[in-house]
């Protein structure tokens, strides 16, 4: 057995188990008869991936409106910080921890999609990745017996995700989980005119909005707005924050936002 480590537990999250239940419990979250009417079934999210104190709240949001579905699998796309590598890493661990269980890596499934797609690869340093393991408690807390698979992308063409996206959304025992932030370290005023960009690009699913916008894990919007438009889902933005909220640091200012893909 082999496990994918958490790296930024006790950092960007609680690592004691006790404790990250109780903020997790914390985040308030919207009436699900806010989007009742919306959709039938949740194919994606769209969430961020910073420290919980900035934007567990809204990744709550969206985990918790699609609580009731029950997906065999998660599987979890995000932006590689740190490394920079061509295509994308998939996690071929068995186990994946968190400070509230480990989540039984769906093995079967990422060697097949590995097969089948030549821009994987497994890159060791992407077991330091942020961006997807934030996502692991939220999983874990609502989906206690789903597996979980780790997509890590570098520099991956658009189009190629776009297709493994695709496929993915195809079953409906699986549910997608895109991670981006918004823009980063600009001024205040700056970071919601380029925010406002990326929730209208992913509104309207517009791609040529969504150019003029900065995100971080904007390759991984661009591919699931594709296949949206392809496919004809609803896309619906549910909230936005920024890091002033909780710093109040009107000089280098972070944007979150999560929203629900779907039919």
């Amino acid at each position: 057995m082999s496990i994918r480590k958490t790296v930024v537990a006790g950092s960007f999250y609680p690592n004691e188990k006790d404790e990250l239940l109780a903020l997790i419990n914390s985040f308030s979250n919207l009436e699900k008869n806010t989007i009742k009417n919306d959709f039938v079934y949740i194919n994606s999210l769209i969430v961020p991936h910073a420290g919980f104190i900035y934007s567990g709240e809204l990744s709550n949001i969206s985990y918790s409106l699609c609580s009731n579905q029950n997906p065999k699998r998660i599987i979890v796309i995000g932006p590689s910080h740190d490394t920079l590598f061509d295509g994308s890493h998939i996690c071929l661990n068995t186990e994946y921890e968190t400070p509230l269980g480990n989540i039984k890596v769906d093995l079967e499934f990422s060697k097949a999609l590995k097969n089948k797609y030549s821009f994987f690869n497994t890159n060791e340093e992407c077991e330091f990745e942020h961006s997807t393991e934030t996502q692991a408690p939220f999983i874990k807390h609502y989906f206690p017996s789903a597996k979980i698979v780790e997509i890590i992308y570098g520099k991956q063409n658009v189009n190629e995700l776009s297709e493994l996206i695709d496929q993915i959304i195809e079953d409906e025992e699986n549910l997608l989980v895109i991670s981006t932030d918004l823009s980063h370290f600009h001024s205040l005023e700056k970071a919601k005119e380029l925010d406002i960009l990326s929730m209208t690009a992913i509104e309207q699913k517009d791609i040529s909005i969504l150019n003029l916008s900065e995100a971080c894990g904007k390759i991984g919007i661009e591919a699931i707005l594709n296949v949206a438009i392809k496919k004809s889902l609803k896309t619906k933005v549910l909230k936005y924050t920024t890091s002033y909220d909780i710093n109040h640091d009107k000089s280098n200012v972070v944007g979150y936002t999560t929203a629900l893909i779907g039919k």
